[in-house]
């Protein structure tokens, strides 16, 4: 099912729960791009409870407005430019694709003639996954990852352990490279783990100071010649922006006592431990910081 131009309540009331469609999502760019995310928070959320066989969302239908329940669970297959919201990626096995070289050619596809091939083969998936499904269900395959991304990966890799032959281990080692290289590429990305690695790099140079001004932090984050919080807009990272980062792991600003005595907004360092800890415990860990002993 191509979702293009769909609106969440068109999708969920697609997907039947015996034989769920796999939903075909293009240009997903325009969809969670900064200008427009905020009016797609319905596909977002779509697409994650999707991740899971036995999500529910609960509409009223009808002249009586019954409350009905809708299944979400799908396949998805989604494409665009840059990376979409933390929460798609961390449910998506991330396949990244990168531009033509001038001089590399490749085979173009032709609908007319590919389409029917393609087709076939789907016909052949079906036919031999099947009769497999029972045994399946029960199977619980030695994952090298852990928590959302095993579950997201497991179905890859149960395929590959009943392909056999040298596809088990090359499953197994395509899973752990490529969930690593998400993982680095999350820390390097101006957003999620990666100002909550800067600010910990900010805290650790700064050890002296427990409770920065809002001010001071994003002065600190603005200079930092490694990091792109500076060239953000005209002024770089601003307050406003900072504070809704923050916001996604429960770090709110506050009112801080400044060495002068009077109070500013701005951030304990005491309210970023449990974030530094689960999201970029190699950065810094606390105890190699010599001024510091909660690690």
């Amino acid at each position: 099912m191509l979702t293009i131009n769909t609106t969440p309540a068109a999708i969920f009331r697609s997907i039947h729960e015996d034989e769920p469609p796999t939903l075909l999502v293009d240009e997903a760019d325009t969809i969670f791009g900064p200008k427009v995310a905020e009016k797609n928070e319905g596909t977002r959320g779509l697409l994650n409870a999707g991740h899971q066989r036995g999500r529910y969302v609960t509409r009223v239908v009808g002249n009586d407005h019954t409350p009905h329940k809708f299944a979400t669970f799908a396949m998805v297959a989604i494409a665009g430019i840059g990376d979409l919201p933390d929460t798609v990626m961390d449910r998506s096995v991330v396949i990244r694709m990168r531009r033509r070289a001038e001089g590399e050619k490749v085979k173009p596809f032709r609908s007319r003639r590919d389409i029917p091939a393609l087709h076939e083969l789907r016909d052949r998936i079906h036919a031999l996954a099947r009769p497999l499904l029972e045994e399946v269900a029960n199977l619980e395959p030695d994952m090298p990852v852990e928590d959302r991304a095993a579950d997201t990966w497991e179905p890859l890799v149960i395929v590959a352990d009943l392909a056999g032959g040298r596809w088990p281990r090359l499953a197994r080692i395509a899973c752990a490279r490529m969930v690593a290289a998400e993982a680095a590429a999350e820390e390097d990305h101006p957003s999620g783990a990666r100002i909550l690695a800067d600010i910990r790099r900010v805290f650790f140079a700064q050890r002296e100071v427990d409770s920065p001004s809002t001010e001071e932090l994003l002065h600190h984050l603005n200079r930092d010649p490694e990091a792109p919080w500076g060239e953000r807009g005209r002024d770089g990272l601003t307050s406003r922006e900072l504070s809704r980062m923050l916001r996604d792991f429960d770090i709110r600003p506050g009112n801080v006592r400044m060495a002068d005595r009077t109070q500013r907004k701005g951030y304990m360092r005491n309210k970023f431990l449990d974030a530094w800890r689960r999201y970029c415990p190699t950065v810094h860990p606390f105890d190699a910081d010599p001024a510091r002993g909660e690690g």
